[in-house]
């Protein structure tokens, strides 16, 4: 699977990408808000291997892809979804090399897969979660045109300390509703 962008490209994972995803998996600062802690390089490779091995599975459910930038063929981070297909959902994700952070690129990254999630797979909603404290993440949901629907106080149990969690989501007819749709 692919998808193009305006300047990325969202692609499957393969093997050796675990070196680039260890550049960002390996930073304290881009890990802060993840539910993992920093992953040793072993770690990124079999996060990568069951990646693979995921997206081989019939019905798919996960769709966890590569951000490429398309002008350097470089791996700069990867976005996510989950699908429940009796629910006709999926819970989306993203995460990004510091480097590139600030530059649209996840917002851009994001709503590829959220197109693709309810052109292709028909999906009546897609929810997205972060830390309240994680300012960039909701603002993100923001700008794909998310709407908050909880605030989850000390919900989650992460790195030593109860957080609280933001939840955004978008229905289908709101994607089809969109502005610049």
């Amino acid at each position: 699977m692919q998808l193009l962008t305006t300047r990325l490209l969202l692609r499957e994972f393969k093997e050796e990408d675990w070196h680039f995803t260890h550049l960002y998996e390996a930073n304290e600062e881009v890990m802060r808000y993840q539910t993992s802690q920093v992953r040793s390089s072993k770690e990124s490779l079999e996060y990568i291997k069951s990646c693979i091995a995921e997206a081989r599975e019939e019905p798919r459910s996960l769709y966890d892809l590569a951000i490429v930038l398309q002008s350097t063929q470089m791996l700069i981070g990867r976005v996510g979804m989950k699908v429940d297909h009796d629910a006709e959902e999926a819970v989306l994700w993203y995460i990004l090399n510091q480097t590139y952070w600030n530059k649209g690129y996840t917002t851009e990254a994001a709503a590829a897969l959220m197109k693709f999630g309810f052109e292709e797979l028909y999906l009546h909603r897609i929810w997205a979660d972060c830390d309240p404290r994680n300012v960039a993440s909701y603002r993100v949901m923001e700008k794909l045109g998310m709407r908050r629907e909880a605030h989850f106080r000390e919900n989650i149990f992460i790195k030593g300390e109860w957080c609280d969690s933001y939840v955004y989501a978008l229905l289908d007819h709101e994607w089809q509703q969109r502005p610049n749709s």
